[in-house]
C-alpha cells in the first residue's frame, strides 16, 4: 500500500490549511472492461435467434417458437418421469439428484416435494450405503430432520465403519456429501467425514478417469457448500460419463435452459455495466475495488439464479456494488473527519445532506440513494413499503458498524475475539446483504423481516462464516495495513498462539456455524425455505470465493474462471 498526499479541496469542505496524507490502494483494475456491453440486443445460438427486452420490470424473452416448444415438451417429459410411479425408490432418488445437479430442479419444487415427502413417512430400509446416504442428503436438504441413526448399521461390533466400506467409492462419495448436512450433536457424522476423507483420498489414484475427476472435485468443493450454477455448470460436463444409462431428455433440456437463463444473466449483467459505467467510478474513485462483474456473480447470482428473481438480483447487485466502495472508504481512505460527515449524512437519509461531503464521497452517496429510489418507486405500487424501510435501516446499521470498527482500529487497539466479532459480524456485510436480498422476493412478509430484526441464529453464522473466511484469507495483507485488524490477530494475541493455530480454530469455528445453518434450514423452519436458501447461499459464496483466497479482491483466480463458465461460455449441445 503506498500513499498520497490528497488537497484539502478533495478531502473535506471546511478550510483545512494542510494537506491529507491518505493510503493509495494497489488494488488490480477490472479484468472485465466493457465486455458485458457487447451483449447487444440479439444473440443467435445453434440457427435459433433469441431476443432480449429489460426494462424497469423484470426481463422478457423472445425466443423462437419452434426451439421454446421443444423446451416446454422436454421439461413435461421430465416432470412425467418424476410423478412416474416406480417400485425402486433408489431409481427415483436418482432422478430428483439429477434434477437437482443439473440445476432445473426449480421448475419440479412441488413434485419433487410430494415424492421426498412420501419417502420419509414410508422410512424405507435402504442397505447399501450409496442409497442410504443419498436418501439421507436429499431429505436434509429438503428440510427432512431425518436420523442419522440410520449410518449405525454400517458400524462394525467396535463402533467403527465397517472396512468392506474401503472399496465402495461411490457409496463413500455419497456419505461423504451426506456428512456435510449435519447439525450439532451428530457424531456419527463427524466420524464418517474423516473415515469418508480419508478413504476418499488414498482412492483417487486407482479410479477410473471420470470417478476420480468427481472424487477430486467434492474433495476440493463439497456440494452442500457449492455454488448452484457452478456446480450445474461442472455436472452438465461430467453427466454422461458418470451415469452408466444417462437420461439424453433431462440432459438435453438442462442444456438448453442454462443457456435460456445465461442470456437472462448475460443482458442483466450489461445493463448494469452501463449504469456502473455512468456512474464512472473508476475515475472518480479510483482508490476502490472496481469489481462489479464479481459482485453480481458472488452476491446476486449465486444468491439466486432463478429467472423470476430478476428485480431482486439487480437490487442486490447495485447496493452490494456500492457498499464495496464505501467499506474501500472506511477501510482505507476517509479521514476520521470526513467518515464522521458521511455517518452522519447516511443518518440523515436526505439528499441535502451532500452539502457537507467531500466531493468524492458525493458519487457514492448520491448513487446511493438513487438505488434505494428505485427499489421504493417499484415497491410502492406492490405495497411493500416495510421492505424498503428494513433495507434502509440495514444500511444505515452497517455505516454506524464501518464507523465504529474504524475508529477503533486507527485506536490500534487490538480487541478480544468476541468484543471483535461483535463489531466484524455486522460489517461482515452480510445481515445488510441478507435483508436486501429478501426485498425483491415475494415470500418476504413483514414477519420475515420482523425476524431478521432479532438477529436470528442463521444470520449470525452466516456472517461468521463470512467474516472468519474473510479474515483467514486476508490476514497477510491486513498485517501489511497497519490500522487493520483480523479475528486471526485476535485470537493469536488472546492466546499466544502461531497463525497456524489460529486458523485452525477459527475454521472449526466456521464448521460450527455451518452446523447452525444447517439446523436453521430444518422444519419446522422460523420462516419460508426460500429465504433461508438465499441465507444458505450467501455461506457458500464465502466457502468458495475464500476458501483459498480472497477471491473478490485478487479477481484474476479462480473466481474468473467461475464467471466464464456461468456468464460467457454457453454449454455446448
Amino acid at each position: 500500500m503506498s500513499s498520497v498526499d490528497v488537497p484539502p479541496s478533495q478531502s473535506s469542505n471546511r478550510n483545512d490549511t494542510f494537506s491529507v496524507h491518505r493510503p493509495s490502494a494497489t488494488f488490480y483494475t477490472s479484468i472485465w472492461g466493457d465486455h458485458f456491453l457487447s451483449y447487444g440486443f440479439m444473440t443467435h445460438h445453434k440457427g435459433y435467434s433469441f431476443s432480449f427486452f429489460i426494462n424497469e420490470c423484470d426481463p422478457v424473452e423472445e425466443v423462437d417458437a419452434e426451439l421454446e416448444q421443444h423446451v416446454q415438451e422436454l421439461k413435461e417429459e421430465v416432470r412425467r418421469m418424476l410423478t412416474t410411479s416406480v417400485e425402486n425408490v433408489s431409481q427415483k432418488l436418482n432422478l430428483i439428484d439429477d434434477v437437482q445437479r443439473l440445476g432445473v430442479s426449480y421448475y419440479f419444487g412441488n413434485e419433487i416435494e410430494e415424492i421426498l415427502q412420501k419417502i420419509h413417512e414410508n422410512s424405507y430400509d435402504l442397505d447399501d450405503l450409496y442409497t442410504a446416504a443419498l436418501c439421507f442428503r436429499l431429505l436434509r436438504q429438503q428440510g427432512y430432520n431425518i436420523t442419522c441413526d440410520l449410518f449405525n448399521k454400517f458400524k462394525d461390533g467396535d463402533g467403527k465403519f465397517k472396512e468392506s466400506l474401503v472399496d465402495d467409492v461411490v457409496g463413500l462419495l455419497s456419505l461423504y456429501e451426506a456428512t456435510h448436512l449435519r447439525i450439532h450433536g451428530e457424531e456419527i457424522l463427524d466420524e464418517a467425514l474423516t473415515f469418508t476423507t480419508t478413504h476418499l483420498e488414498s482412492a483417487t489414484n486407482r479410479l477410473s478417469p471420470p470417478l476420480a475427476k468427481t472424487v477430486t472435485h467434492a474433495l476440493n468443493q463439497q456440494l452442500r457448500k457449492g455454488l448452484p450454477r457452478v456446480e450445474a455448470r461442472y455436472y452438465l460436463s461430467v453427466y454422461q460419463e458418470l451415469r452408466e444409462s444417462p437420461n439424453e431428455t433431462l440432459l438435453t433440456f438442462a442444456k438448453l435452459d442454462f443457456n435460456r437463463l445465461q442470456r437472462v444473466h448475460q443482458k442483466e449483467l450489461s445493463e448494469l455495466t452501463r449504469w456502473w459505467k455512468d456512474l464512472d467510478i473508476p475515475n472518480k474513485l479510483p482508490f476502490v475495488r472496481d469489481r462489479l462483474v464479481e459482485v453480481y456473480f458472488c452476491w446476486s447470482l449465486s444468491v439466486y439464479f432463478q429467472p423470476q428473481y430478476s428485480f431482486a438480483r439487480r437490487t442486490l447487485c447495485k447496493v452490494t456494488a456500492i457498499t464495496s466502495i464505501i467499506d474501500d472508504v472506511y477501510d482505507e481512505y476517509g479521514t476520521n473527519e470526513e467518515l464522521e460527515l458521511f455517518t452522519e449524512a447516511i443518518e440523515r437519509w436526505d439528499v441535502s445532506a451532500m452539502d457537507q461531503l467531500p466531493e468524492y464521497m458525493k458519487v457514492c452517496y448520491r448513487a446511493l440513494l438513487d438505488i434505494y429510489s428505485e427499489i421504493h418507486e417499484k415497491l410502492v405500487h406492490e405495497g411493500k413499503l416495510y421492505h424498503i424501510h428494513h433495507a434502509i435501516e440495514a444500511m444505515k446499521k452497517q455505516v454506524r458498524g464501518y464507523f465504529v470498527e474504524g475508529k477503533l482500529f486507527r485506536q490500534k487497539h487490538i480487541p478480544s475475539l468476541d468484543d471483535y466479532m461483535s463489531i466484524s459480524l455486522v460489517t461482515s456485510g452480510y445481515p445488510l446483504l441478507i435483508t436486501t436480498s429478501f426485498v425483491g422476493m415475494e415470500e418476504a412478509t413483514i414477519d420475515s423481516f420482523d425476524w431478521l430484526l432479532n438477529s436470528p441464529q442463521a444470520v449470525k453464522a452466516a456472517s461468521t462464516v463470512a467474516r472468519l473466511m474473510d479474515d483467514i484469507a486476508d490476514h497477510k495483507l491486513e498485517q501489511e495495513n497497519e490500522h487493520l485488524v483480523s479475528a486471526v490477530t485476535c485470537y493469536m494475541m488472546k492466546y499466544g498462539a502461531t497463525k497456524e493455530e489460529a486458523v485452525i480454530e477459527l475454521r472449526r469455528q466456521v464448521n460450527k456455524a455451518w452446523k447452525d445453518i444447517n439446523e436453521a434450514c430444518l422444519h419446522p423452519t422460523a420462516v419460508p425455505m426460500p429465504l433461508l436458501i438465499r441465507i444458505l447461499n450467501f455461506a457458500r459464496v464465502m466457502d468458495v470465493v475464500y476458501k483459498c483466497e480472497d477471491g473478490y479482491t485478487i479477481a484474476q483466480g479462480g473466481l474468473k474462471d467461475f464467471i466464464v463458465s456461468t456468464l460467457v461460455e454457453p454449454v455446448a449441445l
